[in-house]
């Protein structure tokens, strides 16, 4: 049985058999389908996800009847079982419809009336009886077979996966990775599918294997294994490379093996070249080999640059003082030796906290590179970011990915047009944000600078790392191979400001002042998580709308340092959208297999990178959208299965498929706003798991405050955090790499 979402009624799945008359839609990227089946003469509207349908199939459907709201009745289907055509009016039918390329209704024609019932053999097996008929060479026939027999490959391979739970996206993408014998390797070893294929992790290739039936080899099952663990603690813990011992355990947990079963699977990755093994610190380290390229590739080219640092000119105080007449201000100390290492060594790390005047260094060596006729790039990790970049500069600033031309490989994964053999045209390049980069994207992006280019990296080093792999920052600055400005005068300007002052308290690890009314730092304490998350809302959805006139949609953003409990993202999240965008008939929305709701006008986050999301922007169309980028839903498409969000002006047609890609995003983790600010920073402290409760974390969610800041909970909450300044370790041989 199955549950109809229109009318919340139980209703007995039926099958509906006919052939596919005509293919309305069909969405490229998630395969959804709006067909009319022809059933005993009486046409249908079917809709659902199925790959290379064709005019003239016969199908047999799954599913249920639904009434749409705009498009009326529908068979709204979960499974498609199609079949060959198996008489010469199906094949006519099938091959009329221009599914085989090359063969149009003439040409069909012409091969059901020379073949009669022998047509589907000579098109599979014997194409040179082909030429016989008229325009068809024998390089012609054998295109036409071969085209022929590869559409039959996939619907075989889909048919015989879709009863394992296998998508037929997930299908189209296994025959792009393993061709015509995809079936017979996935059976022999199904978890070839963990290193291949996007959507398979080891547990679900367990899973898959089990359903199968299958006892793979156990070889293979142990070397996905600690992969899969590996791979699990650089991309959800941020390590790079993990110590041989560390493995011991979680293969003992996820396997069932032993250490010497652990270190023989191990020893067989490496010889397979799958593992890299380093030792550091005296301690054997394993990394996956394209982290390790990474890491190696970072410290080479950095070497190289710090090899041919340009010194051919000197900055003079005149040349900086001139700078500070036409601007108007007089620069610190701190900034002017930045100002002078970035024109005249060519590299530096620019670090210091909120109030510092890191921007206002920023600027001064934009100036003099500038008066040295200099070609500048500026670039950050995060659309938010290069926009904020951009706007305090007031020159052009691109995120890292569009700067290095962003495309992506048959496999979905990111490939850079601009490289080491396609490098960027510049004589400088400025990165902002540079805590948030990991090690591959910092590594792609040293990669595409030609030799003598000027790099100056600039960041906050107490901010928490990158979500990626890595601690780029702070291993760059711990090797001590790059000359390093830390600013630590706070302005005076910046000292009116009770975020500022505040912020700098806690990274130096003394209490902040909360018991102030008249700036921009409030502590609202409540006893108990649910008046906390009461106070939250009320906040969001009235009280500083009312007050101050700040948007909830645009102005406002809740900040919580985890996802769960009653002042965790998701439950906040599920009560501003109550509030802030309630259900309305008006208003189509769509619900996901786990309950949530995502409606037209809720505000929304992209949670991972995906790189195929088409987008336009007045005349500017590119692809992909980011980890971190907030949009607006405009509009829900059921036809198309596609809906409009807009992505601060970039207006994105966002597959259904991908909604696992996005959160609501009225309250975020503190650890998805790195790079943003707004004007109001709401935090609820209260009832958080306590390995979440360190300095650098209440740190950084105070500094994304520009305006107002607000901390709901527990007063000792806020002291307890202060308190903590254990950072999570993570393992790197960045820092070793640069000091070799």
């Amino acid at each position: 049985m199955t549950m109809n979402e229109n009318t919340d009624r139980i209703q007995l799945t039926e099958n509906l058999s006919g052939y596919v008359e005509d293919v309305v839609f069909q969405n490229p990227n998630n395969y959804f389908s709006v067909l009319e089946i022809n059933v005993k003469g009486e046409i249908y509207t079917a809709v659902g996800e199925v790959a290379d349908v064709a005019q003239g199939e016969e199908v047999i459907l799954e599913g249920v009847w639904t009434s749409h709201p705009t498009f009326g009745k529908q068979f709204k289907f979960t499974s498609c079982k199609r079949n060959m055509p198996d008489t010469t009016a199906k094949l006519f039918r099938y091959l009329a419809s221009g599914v085989v390329k090359g063969v149009g209704p003439k040409t069909a024609a012409k091969i059901i009336k020379e073949f009669r019932d022998e047509s589907f053999d000579v098109l599979e097996h014997d194409p040179e009886r082909l030429t016989v008929i008229p325009g068809i060479s024998k390089k012609k026939a054998v295109e036409i077979s071969n085209e022929f027999n590869l559409r039959y490959a996939l619907r075989r391979i889909m048919l015989e996966l879709e009863t394992y739970g296998v998508t037929p996206t997930e299908s189209a993408a296994i025959y792009k990775v393993f061709g015509i014998n995809a079936v017979t390797l996935i059976k022999e070893n199904p978890y070839l599918l963990c290193d291949t294929v996007n959507g398979f992790s080891f547990e679900r290739v367990e899973k898959l294997a089990s359903a199968m039936g299958l006892q793979p080899d156990s070889g293979y099952r142990n070397a996905a294994g600690v992969l899969y663990i590996l791979s699990h603690n650089l991309y959800a813990n941020g390590h790079t490379c993990i110590p041989r011992k560390k493995l011991y355990a979680p293969s003992r947990e996820l396997l069932g093996i032993e250490r010497d079963g652990t270190d023989l699977t191990i020893d067989a990755l490496l010889g397979e070249k799958r593992l890299v093994s380093y030792m550091l610190n005296e301690e054997e380290v394993l990394f996956l080999p394209a982290i390790y390229e990474a890491e190696r590739g970072i410290s080479v080219r950095l070497r190289r640059a710090i090899r041919h640092a340009s010194a051919s000119t000197e900055t003079k105080e005149a040349d900086i003082r001139k700078i500070e007449l036409r601007e108007g201000i007089e620069y610190a100390d701190k900034q002017k030796e930045a100002i002078r290492i970035a024109a005249d060594k060519g590299l530096l790390i620019l670090t210091g906290g909120p109030g510092t005047g890191k921007t206002t260094a920023v600027k001064g060596i934009i100036s003099e590179l500038e008066r040295r006729n200099i070609q500048i790039l500026l670039c950050a990790p995060t659309g938010m970011a290069a926009k904020r970049m951009s706007e305090v500069t007031g020159r052009d600033a691109k995120t890292i990915h569009r700067l290095l031309e962003v495309e992506w490989s048959e496999d979905n994964k990111p490939v850079f047009r601009r490289n080491a053999g396609n490098q960027l045209g510049c004589g400088a390049l400025i990165v902002d944000e540079v805590s948030m980069v990991d090690v591959e994207l910092m590594a792609s992006l040293l990669d595409a600078l030609p030799i003598g280019c000027r790099i100056i990296l600039v960041g906050d080093a107490d901010q928490l790392p990158s979500v990626g792999p890595g601690n780029v920052l702070g291993d760059l600055i711990a090797s001590g191979v790059m000359p390093v400005v830390c600013l630590t005068e706070i302005f005076r300007q910046a000292q009116k400001s009770m975020i500022v002052m505040n912020a700098h308290r806690i990274i130096g690890g003394e209490y902040p002042v909360m018991n102030r009314t008249d700036n921009d730092f409030f502590f609202m304490p409540r006893e108990t998580p649910a008046l906390t998350a009461d106070t939250v809302t009320a906040l969001v959805s009235k009280r500083l709308p009312d007050a101050y006139g700040f948007s909830p949609m645009t102005d406002i953003q809740v900040l919580c340092p985890s996802k769960r409990g009653e002042c965790g993202t998701q439950n906040l999240n599920k009560r501003l959208q109550a509030v802030l965008n309630p259900a309305d008939r008006n208003k189509n929305e769509l619900r996901t297999p786990g309950g949530r709701i995502f409606r037209e006008g809720d505000r929304v986050m992209q949670i991972r990178n995906n790189y195929n999301i088409h987008w336009e922007k007045g005349p500017e169309v590119n692809d992909g959208i980011f980890n971190g980028d907030i949009g607006i839903i405009r509009k829900i498409n059921y036809l198309t299965a596609t809906m409009e969000i807009d992505f601060d002006g970039r207006i994105a047609q966002y597959p259904n498929d991908n909604l696992s890609e996005l959160e609501l995003a009225y309250a975020i983790t503190v650890h998805k706003s790195q790079g943003s600010e707004y004007p109001v920073v709401i935090i609820p402290l209260i009832d958080s798991p306590r390995p979440l409760l360190y300095r650098n974390l209440l740190y950084t969610a105070v500094t994304r405050a520009k305006k107002i800041l607000i901390i709901v909970g527990d007063a000792d909450r806020v002291m307890g955090m202060t308190d903590n300044n254990k950072t999570h370790l993570r393992y790197s041989a960045l820092r070793s790499f640069l000091q070799e």
